[in-house]
């Protein structure tokens, strides 16, 4: 339950809130010499100022593809290269864009429940099985409850964050 918090942790750190973060481009690929390599091995990634992020690749070469992946990972942000390095200006954030970032925190969330959800019906599976083989009555409903009180626990701190990043991106 621990790993769904942290994935969903970093899953909101790469959600856009308005001011630019280098975290934008975890997880982005990019194409060198054949194989998909992260964008933060090729390239050093910088915000120059709150709107603005410099990415500056190891090799010159590198341009063109960098620009490729960012334009394909849809991220809302055109790069503009200069032949050095390549910037990225993001714009201010409309009422409606705001809005679709936030559907996508609430997915995200969802999904962090739903893994949360599908660890707890594996535990209470085992100890059903345990159950079968021999654990007491009350042990099997202690156990039952005390896995119910961190399934709750773990759901509460997702609404937690979600509330914080919703809080965040709404914020003008």
């Amino acid at each position: 339950m621990r790993k769904a918090i942290s994935h969903l942790e970093s899953e909101l750190l790469k959600i856009r809130a308005g001011k630019a973060s280098p975290q934008m481009f975890d997880g982005l690929t990019v194409d060198y010499y054949g194989s998909p390599t992260p964008l933060n091995q090729v390239a050093n990634i910088s915000v120059a100022d709150a709107r603005t992020i410099t990415i500056q690749p190891w090799e010159r070469n590198m341009i063109q593809p960098i620009e490729r992946s960012i334009i394909a990972a849809n991220l809302g942000v055109t790069p503009q290269n200069d032949g050095v390095m390549i910037r990225i200006f993001l714009p201010p954030l409309t009422e409606e864009r705001r809005k679709e970032i936030v559907k996508r925190v609430h997915a995200e969330a969802e999904q962090s429940r739903v893994a949360i959800r599908s660890i707890r019906r594996d535990a209470i599976e085992h100890i059903k099985r345990m159950k079968k083989d021999g654990l007491s009555e009350d042990l099997a409903v202690d156990a039952e409850g005390e896995v119910q009180k961190i399934t709750d626990a773990h759901i509460a701190l997702v609404e937690k964050h979600v509330l914080a990043k919703e809080k965040e991106v709404m914020s003008i």
